[in-house]
C-alpha cells in the first residue's frame, strides 16, 4: 500500500508548534521519542487503524504496565518500564496519526487525558501492591492514595478551563500560570516548581524509579527501597495535591 515518505509526514504530523510547545511535551519525547515514533505512525499510515484506535491501544499498555509493575521481583520492574515506554511511544503516535489523517478531535482530546489519568494512577496502584508485603498492608493503601492524589492534581489543572467555559472565558494560558498577584507567592512557585518532584508521579518517571528501587531490593534483599518509594509518592502526592491548588487559586488563571 502507498503512503507518504517519512518526510512528509513528519512536516504535517510533528509541526514547530507540537515540537517547540514549552509545556505538554514529555522530555522523553523532545529526547528520543519522537525520533522514533515517526516512523512508527508511518506504518500505521499504511494501515487503517484509526487515532482514537491507537490511542485506546496506549490506555490498555499504561493499564498492563501497572498490573505487571504489581509483580514482584526485578524483572516485572523491567518489564513494566519498557511497557511504559511503549505506552509513551503510542502517545506520541496517536496524534501525529491524527495530524496526518486530519482525523483531530475533541474526543481523541479527551481518550488521550483519560488515558494519562488511568495508566498514570494505576502505576501508583501497582507500586502500593509490590511493595506490599502481606495484601492489602499499609503500602497498598499509600499506593492508592498517591493514585487518588495524582487525580487530584490533574482534576485541578483541568478544572481551570472548566471553570472558565462555564464563565463563558476562553480557555487559560502559560502565561497566566505564571502571574500571580504576589512576587512572594510567584518566587515560592518557582522554587517549589524548580524541585520538580511533582515529576516522581509521571508513567516514565515512576518506571524508572521502581526499576532502580527493585535493583536495590534484589542487591540488599526485601522491599525497603520500594517501600520507601512509595511513602514518598504518598507524601509528595499529598503536598503537591494541596500546593498546586493554592498556586492556581493565586494565579491569574481563574481571573
Amino acid at each position: 500500500m502507498s503512503g507518504p515518505s517519512v518526510i512528509e509526514l513528519r512536516a504535517v504530523a510533528q509541526p514547530h508548534s507540537t515540537m517547540d510547545r514549552n509545556s505538554g511535551e514529555h522530555w522523553a519525547g523532545a529526547l528520543y521519542m519522537r525520533k522514533l515514533s515517526i516512523y512508527v505512525t508511518w506504518a500505521l499510515a499504511r494501515t487503517r487503524i484509526t487515532p482514537n484506535q491507537v490511542t485506546g491501544l496506549m490506555i490498555v499498555t499504561g493499564l498492563v504496565a501497572a498490573a505487571v509493575l504489581a509483580l514482584p521481583g526485578l524483572w516485572a520492574a523491567v518489564a513494566a518500564a519498557l511497557l511504559v515506554q511503549l505506552y509513551l511511544l503510542l502517545d506520541c503516535s496517536d496524534g501525529e496519526l491524527a495530524r496526518w489523517t486530519g482525523r483531530t478531535s475533541i474526543t481523541g482530546v479527551y481518550l488521550d487525558r483519560v488515558g494519562h489519568y488511568f495508566a498514570e494512577a494505576a502505576l501508583l496502584v501497582g507500586l502500593g501492591f509490590r511493595a506490599s508485603v502481606v495484601l492489602p498492608d499499609w503500602y497498598t493503601v499509600l499506593g492508592c492514595a498517591a493514585a487518588l492524589g495524582a487525580i487530584l492534581i490533574k482534576s485541578e489543572t483541568d478544572l481551570v478551563d472548566v471553570a472558565r467555559a462555564r464563565s463563558g472565558l476562553a480557555a487559560t494560558t502559560e502565561a497566566a500560570a505564571g502571574q500571580f498577584a504576589s512576587r512572594r507567592l510567584g518566587a515560592a512557585r518557582r522554587m517549589v516548581a524548580a524541585l520538580r518532584f511533582h515529576r516522581l508521579f509521571q508513567a516514565v518517571e515512576l518506571s524508572i524509579a521502581a526499576v532502580v528501587a527493585a535493583v536495590w531490593d534484589a542487591v540488599a534483599g526485601g522491599l525497603a527501597a520500594t517501600q520507601l518509594l512509595t511513602v514518598a509518592c504518598a507524601v509528595f502526592a499529598a503536598l503537591q495535591t494541596v500546593l498546586h491548588l493554592v498556586s492556581i487559586l493565586a494565579s491569574r488563571r481563574l481571573a
